[in-house]
């Protein structure tokens, strides 16, 4: 009996790549197949062997048909979502010179200032971009690979995104989407294409960069015979263009230009990231102003510390993640890896506030709320960016999207709730970056709209939690601290101004 056509949406993040079968005309998961990858580095550098995402996803591909049951014969489509700002140096083989420089090395902090510098300032980087450069953004690691290792950058042949880089591998195309392009700092929202400013001031010659299609769904090819037999998949099967995951987070929840406007999503997972999809194009230095991957826009601001970091306060107070009471007096903001909104990339934790009643489960409730008030605090300029009032009301009570590894964990949904003053929604998907990229694929093979397509298949719906009453107090306390947070305070290289990330 035929199968069901079946898309497979692969999230390639920090820390593993998913591959997520889905039927394509109910939008039912199938399956799950899962490998990690292992990030190395130190004293800032973030670090991976793009090859590892390559085999990750072999095997996760390998596993997701093994537990679905699924014939290879009845996958159709598939499209990559990879972590964004990654910067991947090719040589003339199409093979990577050295290691990926990933998101969240922040060795690049002196070279974003400079380009920052070099431009005429932050508006002179969102009037075309939409974002101003900091430590993670692609160009910045460009001219930190041109100035640290020039014989690398001289020989590099092709510059790719995580996945880009996947993608060209699956197809033999050297592609990518308006929204993953948006993070690199070369590519104008303004224009929807490179920038030749940027990339002549970046000394980036654009034959080094792949095309970028109309949208993440686009058809962009098929597999190679050398892919298709690496993982087991027919040649014909279809490959869209994908995206960047933040952009596949969106299609994933039914955000876009056929969906939920102006609607705000908290991502908790390694990074803390918020954002919202709209009409308005953002060009504030206090966001990252990205294209979405379907024409609308994706403001967004990111955090560099969020679950982990709070998961290491627990283990060095010998602490389970949940063993957690709110803070009290104690304020602990938890920069463990330096901090990108605010932009603070020297930055360590601070911890301020201790008395003698002072608990351990109070301090590890600090550190949720230290990361929690921060993140926050950007998700008011994201709605800003929206063209709505974060204290109006009807603002107020617009729920909040809780996704990620956090939105798993009770500490993180209460502590949420209790800063916010927020209802809150828990998608029952809870792969949903993974949920858009196998709406891309479905797209790519179907020719139909991918966010309409997701928001039929529910990955954006779930349970609604009704709100707390905000607790202003420690809203007040801990926010005051971020607002002194200084070089003085955090180190060579940290910036004051609390929205410049």
């Amino acid at each position: 009996m035929p199968h069901s056509p079946v898309v497979i949406g692969v999230d390639s993040s920090t820390q593993s790549t998913k591959a997520l079968f889905v039927d394509a005309t109910d939008g039912r998961t199938l399956a799950v197949g899962r490998s990690p990858h292992r990030v190395d580095g130190s004293a800032g550098a973030r670090e991976t062997d793009p090859e590892q995402w390559w085999q990750a996803l072999r095997e996760a591909v390998a596993m997701g048909l093994k537990e679905s049951g699924v014939p290879a014969s009845a996958v159709t489509g598939i499209a990559v979502a990879a972590q964004q700002h990654g910067l991947v140096a090719l040589g003339r083989d199409r093979r990577p010179l050295r290691p990926a420089l990933l998101w969240n090395d922040t060795r690049s902090a002196a070279q974003a200032a400079a380009l920052v510098a070099a431009l005429g300032g932050p508006r002179a980087w969102t009037d075309p971009t939409g974002s101003v450069p900091v430590a993670a953004v692609t160009a910045a690691k460009w001219r930190w690979l041109c100035e640290n290792e020039p014989s690398t950058a001289a020989r590099c042949t092709a510059v790719r995104l995580p996945h880009d880089f996947l993608t060209e591998r699956l197809t033999g195309v050297a592609v990518t989407d308006p929204g993953d392009a948006s993070g690199t700092g070369w590519y104008s929202t303004a224009t929807a294409a490179y920038d030749p400013e940027l990339l002549q001031l970046l000394r980036l010659a654009p034959e080094l960069l792949p095309t970028v299609a109309p949208t993440g769904g686009t058809r962009v090819g098929t597999l190679t015979t050398g892919a298709a037999d690496a993982l087991g998949l027919p040649s014909t099967v279809v490959v869209a263009a994908g995206t960047g995951d933040n952009m596949s987070a969106a299609v994933g929840l039914g955000l876009g230009g056929a969906g939920l406007l102006d609607h705000p999503v908290l991502s908790l997972g390694t990074s803390g990231t918020v954002f919202a999809a709209t009409r308005a194009r953002p060009a504030t230095p206090a966001l990252s102003g990205f294209a979405a991957t379907d024409g609308s826009h994706l403001p967004l601001a990111c955090t560099l510390n969020c679950t982990l970091a709070v998961d290491r306060v627990a283990t060095l107070l010998g602490l389970d993640r949940d063993d957690a009471e709110p803070g009290g007096e104690a304020v602990l903001l938890p920069y463990l890896d330096g901090e990108r909104t605010p932009d603070l990339p020297a930055a360590s934790g601070l911890l301020t506030g201790l008395r003698h009643t002072t608990t351990p489960r109070q301090l590890l409730g600090a550190a949720y709320e230290g990361a929690a008030v921060t993140v926050l605090r950007a998700l008011d300029e994201v709605l800003r960016a929206c063209g709505l009032d974060p204290a109006s009301p009807a603002v107020a009570e617009r729920p909040l999207r809780l996704i990620g590894g956090g939105a798993q964990g009770r500490s993180w949904v209460e502590t949420v709730r209790r800063l916010s003053g927020r209802p809150v929604i828990l998608p029952t998907g809870t792969e949903v970056v993974a949920v858009g990229a196998a709406a891309l694929a479905a797209s790519a093979v179907l020719g139909t709209d991918p966010v309409a397509l997701a928001r039929a298949w529910g990955a954006g719906t779930g349970p609604e939690l009704p709100p707390l009453e905000r607790d202003l107090a420690t809203w007040e306390r801990v926010g005051s601290v971020i607002e002194s947070a200084t070089p003085a305070l955090f180190g060579p290289g940290g910036v004051t101004d609390p929205g410049s990330g």
